[in-house]
């Protein structure tokens, strides 16, 4: 009987052990897990400002922003036509896949009124998106705004103007 229970005592020995063994590994592949994923949230936010600056670059020259060969052989230049035009449509609200998309004149200096079809030519900032959600910090960089203007003969000319572009990326945290 005496060599019955130790070899009882023995077998729950070893059992424990194996759970021991196994819990152990399981909580050192847990930690290992934890710390992968740790810097994830902030990669994410890292690749979405990332996105935002290469946005910034690339929508100067996309079709629904850029001048073409309207006024020359410019680089980084917008029709500001068709940025008003295209910031009163909806249709656009997720199609860049930022929050908020803006222009604002540096010069000449027209301050902080909000642009229109109406007051375009004398106001200071385009709103072409704004998605009133939470937001990252902003890229931006410097553009020539441009469109046709008529002076007092009735001769059209073409008015440039500087702007900076500022593209907001969107939070998703």
């Amino acid at each position: 009987m005496v060599k019955n229970k130790s070899a009882q005592m023995k077998i729950q020995q070893m059992a424990f052990m194996l759970m021991a063994i196994t819990l152990f590994f399981v909580l050192v592949g847990i930690f290992v897990l934890v710390i992968r994923f740790s810097g994830l949230k902030e990669d994410s936010q890292t690749l979405e400002q990332e996105n935002a600056m290469l946005l910034v670059s690339k929508l100067a020259n996309s079709g629904e922003f850029s001048c073409e060969n309207a006024f020359g052989t410019l680089s980084n230049c917008i029709d500001a036509d068709k940025v008003i035009a295209l910031s009163s449509r909806e249709e656009y609200e997720r199609f860049f896949g930022v929050a908020k998309i803006e222009i604002r004149k540096i010069y000449p200096d027209n301050g902080n009124t909000l642009c229109n079809e109406e007051n375009y030519q004398t106001c200071g900032v385009i709103r072409v998106l704004d998605r009133n959600v939470k937001t990252l910090p902003s890229s931006s960089n410097f553009v020539s705004l441009c469109r046709r203007e008529i002076d007092s003969t009735g001769i059209g000319y073409d008015k440039c103007e500087m702007a900076k572009l500022i593209v907001t990326g969107e939070d998703k945290t």
